[in-house]
């Protein structure tokens, strides 16, 4: 029988891969409910540092001693079976648990369950519905897959009457949540080196709303085809949303000088409450319509929820501003699929700058199976960076590299570069940025440390005031 976390508390549960966005929240959360928890990372990382202030271990690297004397073992999907820390919890008989169940265990005993799930926009959907509720006046429980400066960190632990969290389909890791209502924002192509194909994307997807009860709730976008033909195989209540199509619209738009939208909102074509959003983007306009959606279906008060988002300032790691290098204004996006980089890219010519995008494509995998999107993805940047593959949880193949996406991307007409190193992309910049200039890194792997590295290198050279 599959262990429950419920069996373990006050005892260790030890975390492999504890620096991960959702796993260092979840390492959180079960502190705050009174286990005992250890951790190993096979890199330091602003999450571990975090986490050993609240009194978690964390070791670096992974090694079978770590496991002795935990009495459960979580994993992220990262972690593959062969780990030596995974095999010695096996050799010792201890219960091991993906990072999934343990979310979807959780959760277990909400009245509410809201799951955010889509190929990209997860995390700023989730975290301003969080905002919205808090400002409403509500408790949720809430695990966000980045650190919100609303929530103080990735999660909040509440009542036990609402849980917010995002649904990732990575490895169909959001069939082990159980939802009463779902957001779905869209289905791209992404992960299929789980999948397959996007037939099998779209059923997964379908297979995770079937999980809804009899009178659950589906809010779902209603200008995505693949969106729409899951929703109508799915006997469940619905509600959509849109720019111009669906239930919930949005009119009226007018931008300020930093290209932060104001907007009508209205449902079934009647304006319910003005919006005004801390965030540019007219994707974020659609996230602000679908946590609208469901603040309302919480039983909020929607110009209540409205004037809770005026204050949302972003998550960390989504188009965040880290500071000036050279005149340079430096930017970090999380994105890492074309789709997320080309909306990244989108709001930085909002700026009204020369705009530098820098990407570290993520996975082999990802980059074998969306290599055509990967060559015109940055076409609106000026010029174009590309750094070595991050291979996170896989092994170089040998049969792609990042020059073959820099000479693709040149036959598109991209400006591209191959930058390998964050050495070689550092000395670039340098070499090469103007002030004015606005660089925006993108990936989910390491890059975010590039613009950590810049800014300390730059502050080092700079006089000291008197």
């Amino acid at each position: 029988m599959e262990p429950h976390i419920t069996d373990f508390r006050g005892a260790r549960v030890h975390m492999i891969g504890i620096g991960g966005s959702s796993m260092s929240g979840l390492a959180e959360m079960l502190k705050s409910e009174g286990y005992r928890v250890t951790g190993s990372d096979s890199n330091e990382s602003h999450a571990a540092q975090r986490l050993r202030l609240m009194d978690i271990p964390v070791s670096i690297g992974h090694h079978p001693e770590e496991i002795q004397g935990a009495a459960l073992v979580v994993y992220s999907a990262a972690i593959h079976e062969e780990d030596e820390e995974r095999v010695e919890a096996l050799r010792l008989n201890i219960p091991q648990m993906d990072r999934a169940v343990l979310l979807g265990q959780l959760m277990e005993g909400y009245r509410d369950t809201l799951c955010v799930c889509g190929t990209h926009g997860k995390t700023t959907t989730t975290a301003m519905t969080a905002q919205m509720l808090l400002g409403m006046g509500m408790d949720p429980t809430v695990h966000v897959g980045g650190r919100v400066d609303a929530l103080g960190g990735s999660t909040r632990l509440g009542s036990q009457d609402i849980f917010v969290a995002e649904a990732c389909e990575f490895n169909r890791s959001f069939l082990h949540m159980p939802p009463t209502i779902a957001i779905l924002l869209n289905i791209e192509e992404d992960h299929l080196d789980v999948y397959g194909d996007m037939e099998h994307v779209e059923e997964a997807f379908f297979q995770f709303l079937s999980r809804l009860p009899e009178n659950g709730l589906v809010i779902a976008y209603a200008e995505d085809e693949r969106v729409m033909r899951v929703l109508e195989k799915l006997p469940r209540r619905a509600e959509t949303f849109g720019m111009e199509k669906g239930d919930w619209t949005a009119r009226d738009i007018t931008l300020n000088d930093q290209g932060m939208p104001t907007f009508s909102a209205c449902l079934h074509g009647q304006e319910v409450t003005k919006v005004t959003l801390n965030v540019a983007g007219d994707f974020n306009i659609l996230h602000a319509l679908a946590a609208l959606a469901a603040a309302r279906a919480l039983g909020g008060d929607v110009k209540t929820a409205a004037e809770a988002l005026t204050h949302f300032v972003g998550a960390h790691r989504r188009f965040e501003y880290t500071g000036d290098v050279k005149g340079m204004k430096m930017y970090h996006d999380y994105g890492h699929n074309p789709a997320e980089m080309r909306s990244a890219i989108s709001v930085a010519r909002l700026k009204n700058r020369r705009v530098i995008a820098v990407m570290q494509p993520h996975t082999y995998s990802r980059v074998i199976s969306l290599f055509n999107g990967y060559l015109t993805c940055t076409g609106e940047a000026d010029i174009t960076l590309v750094t070595d593959i991050y291979g996170a949880r896989e092994k170089d193949p040998g049969t792609i590299n990042s020059q073959m996406l820099v000479d693709g991307m040149r036959k598109h007409g991209v400006d591209a570069h191959l930058t390998p190193s964050f050495e070689d992309t550092e000395n670039w910049l340098l070499e090469n940025g103007q002030p004015g200039d606005l660089v925006l890194t993108m990936g989910c792997g390491n890059i975010n440390l590039l613009n950590e590295l810049m800014q300390q290198h730059w502050d080092e050279k700079q006089p000291e005031e008197t």
